[in-house]
């Protein structure tokens, strides 16, 4: 596997060597330090607006670049409120400069998928408000059909959904949302895709929101975070405000499968984040849990009235057993959580961009996997950069996982090497000296390098999966973004 993934790398980088080199002068070294994430979504940003016809298409990133240019200025049609407090902390995150890596993949994908001739796209029927010259439902749409709506139309009047008469109250929400650019049959992105990777990105900022309070963070992107430039209140308000609005788009989606998808997101995310808190399997108590100071909290017992059953998907707690045992459970609670936390928002929006795109299941599975892994291998590597990189770099608190609590890989892999860590896991490392006996372990044992190769096992899988897609400049990006997650630093 590793052998295969370092070849396809070569192959990679000699292929999009070809295709920058009138645009782009890539330099490779063994000791460069160039962050190659960063060149990657820099690049990539410039990848969803079709040539000038009169220019000779070169770069395999410019083919995006009108929709990340605009993303903003179209989340921003979206949530508009009428209170300009509530714009200005629902807004704030939007303004800094983010990866914006979920959107990116999505509308990178959309065009990738484009390239599959239409006859093999007939999984659904594509609206007349999709694209005008694919298969489409025929004759003029009723009044009732909401397949003959753009994502841009309210299904309920304005109305009843803002509790107000647009017609004589000046509101925000009571304008029409700017249309989005006719599609182009060059670009071959969707209407609906693109307002996909925008919904995708609102998921996204508004669990950040959410995630900064939780985790009592004090910068993100470079600034103040959200609980700390307003307060706890207005950020939680702000994220639940953020996901209500991508709830309405993603309705004005029209599409239940998915809706499906999109709901299914929020709620991973908040199941992750409980995951989190508990941190391990390793205490089969569920009935204390840790508060803001540390200490244990006896939580409210079920009274019986109403089943609290665990889906059968649930990560199941172990009985003390083995050492191995327990550390393999420990991996696999991880690996879930991060699924929920990471990746579940990635595969899902991967698998809606298939969806619709009318693309066949086979190709609607290998989009999902693709997701998947790449969301695990993102949010491994985020994991490995939280020991090695500084408040700088990445714009975030660092070194922040072990002073939260978190067993990570990193620390993880050295607990396999030296069962006495279980202790400090088990107790969150709230102890004096703990972080520190977790961080020389983690040298020790070298945690991170073990780290590395798990996040490469999921790059080479989330390659594999991009090749039941047509070669295309997109696919070449998806590629390039793909391996780039390993080197990134921030």
């Amino acid at each position: 596997m590793l052998r295969s993934g370092i070849r396809n790398n070569r192959e990679l980088v000699v292929r999009l060597y070809r295709l920058n080199s009138t645009t782009t002068s890539i330099k490779t070294s063994s000791t460069s330090n160039v962050n190659t994430f960063k060149t990657a979504v820099e690049t990539a940003e410039k990848l969803v607006q079709p040539p000038a016809a009169s220019k000779i298409f070169h770069d395999p990133f410019s083919i995006v670049s009108h929709e990340m240019s605009n993303l903003a200025k179209s989340i921003a049609n979206l949530i508009g409120s009428g209170h300009p407090t509530l714009n200005r902390v629902s807004s704030y995150y939007f303004e800094a400069e983010g990866k914006n890596v979920r959107p990116l993949i999505v509308l990178l994908l959309s065009k990738a998928l484009s390239k599959i001739p239409l006859e093999q796209r007939n999984r659904i029927k594509i609206d007349t408000f999709d694209v005008t010259d694919q298969p489409h439902y025929k004759g003029t749409p009723t009044k009732t059909s909401i397949a003959g709506r753009g994502v841009d139309d309210s299904i309920s009047p304005l109305a009843i959904l803002h509790g107000i008469n647009p017609k004589v109250i000046l509101d925000p929400l009571s304008k029409p949302m700017d249309k989005l650019p006719k599609f182009d049959a060059v670009n071959g992105i969707l209407p609906k895709q693109r307002r996909l990777a925008e919904i995708v990105e609102m998921i996204h900022t508004a669990s950040l929101l959410h995630d900064d309070v939780i985790d009592l963070s004090d910068s993100r992107r470079g600034r103040p975070s959200g609980n700390i430039a307003f307060t706890n209140k207005m950020a939680v308000l702000a994220g639940d405000f953020l996901l209500g609005r991508a709830s309405v788009a993603i309705a004005r989606l029209r599409n239940p499968e998915v809706i499906e998808l999109l709901s299914t997101t929020i709620a991973n995310l908040v199941e992750g984040e409980f995951m989190q808190l508990k941190n391990t399997v390793l205490k089969n108590d569920d009935t204390n849990v840790i508060d803001n100071d540390g200490e244990d909290k006896l939580i409210p017992q079920e009274t019986g009235k109403v089943p609290t059953k665990q889906h059968e998907y649930s990560i199941q707690c172990q009985d003390i057993v083995d050492h191995n045992t327990n550390v393999d459970a420990a991996f696999e609670y991880y690996l879930h959580k991060t699924y929920l936390k990471t990746a579940s928002l990635m595969s899902k929006s991967s698998r809606a961009a298939a969806v619709l795109s009318g693309s066949q299941d086979e190709i609607i599975e290998k989009c999902y996997e693709f997701g998947r892994n790449l969301g695990l291998c993102f949010q491994i590597v985020d994991d490995l950069l939280d020991y090695t990189s500084s408040d700088a770099s990445i714009g975030k608190p660092s070194q922040a996982d072990l002073k939260l609590g978190l067993a990570t890989a990193p620390i993880l892999f050295a607990w396999k090497q030296d069962p006495s860590l279980g202790e400090l896991i088990g107790r969150k490392f709230n102890q004096e000296g703990d972080v520190e006996i977790a961080r020389k372990a983690v040298e020790k044992y070298n945690g991170l390098d073990q780290t590395k190769l798990m996040a490469q096992e999921y790059c080479y899988k989330a390659l594999e999966n991009l090749r039941v897609l047509p070669e295309s400049d997109a696919r070449s990006a998806l590629e390039f973004l793909t391996n780039s997650i390993l080197t990134r630093t921030k």
